[in-house]
């Protein structure tokens, strides 16, 4: 029975590396996979799904405008996507069924939250359609499980306030655990000890 699956972590969690993974273990048993990744998301140039470890792969991209349904797919065996956050709540449903009705499994990578602490529309809809949901685990500098974001500006000072949206990787945001979320120190080299030290 083909699942809705919601893959969701805090930021540097592994969540592009473990698609990558998928992927390829479907393709080494000669079976067809289809990549997505937001098309807003240029960090590693438009269409291509990275990892920090060094893993990247081309996809497709998907927009405000892209509708997932079967026949445009081809005869694949398992869509992928990445940056699911950036799905509207109609493609969610779309992908849901999919799923059901087409028997299409789709695995969905993504962030639950953003630095606000105020959930993705895509993020939610997939908690609530998701079939199969599972956290996957980040680490906070301070060794605790990290589950929240932050998003900092150029001088390693948190940002509280503005869009949810503003594409970054390392340089804009650092994954946190609830506790070093809540301190209202500068983050950088000169941090709380909590957190860098």
């Amino acid at each position: 029975m083909a699942k809705l699956y919601f893959r969701y972590a805090a930021m540097n969690a592994g969540k592009s590396t473990a698609l990558l993974q998928v992927a390829y273990n479907y393709e080494e048993r000669g079976m067809a996979v289809r990549l997505f990744t937001a098309a807003l998301d240029v960090r590693a140039g438009r269409g291509v799904i990275a990892s920090r470890l060094g893993l990247a792969r081309e996809a497709d991209t998907f927009g405000p405008d892209t509708v997932f349904t079967r026949a445009p797919l081809g005869d694949v065996a398992c869509l992928l996507i990445d940056e699911a956050q950036f799905l509207s709540v109609e493609q969610v449903r779309q992908l849901h069924r999919l799923a059901h009705v087409d028997h299409l499994p789709v695995m969905c990578y993504g962030l639950r939250s953003d630095f606000r602490t105020e959930a993705f529309p895509g993020a939610a809809a997939l908690l609530t359609l998701a079939d199969d949901i599972e956290e996957m685990k980040s680490i906070c500098a301070c060794g605790r499980k990290a589950t929240l974001n932050l998003r900092i500006d150029v001088r390693g000072q948190r940002v509280r306030e503005g869009e949810q949206v503003d594409i970054g990787g390392n340089e804009r945001y650092r994954a946190v655990c609830p506790a070093c979320y809540y301190q209202d120190e500068q983050l950088g080299p000169d941090a709380a000890p909590g957190l860098f030290g």
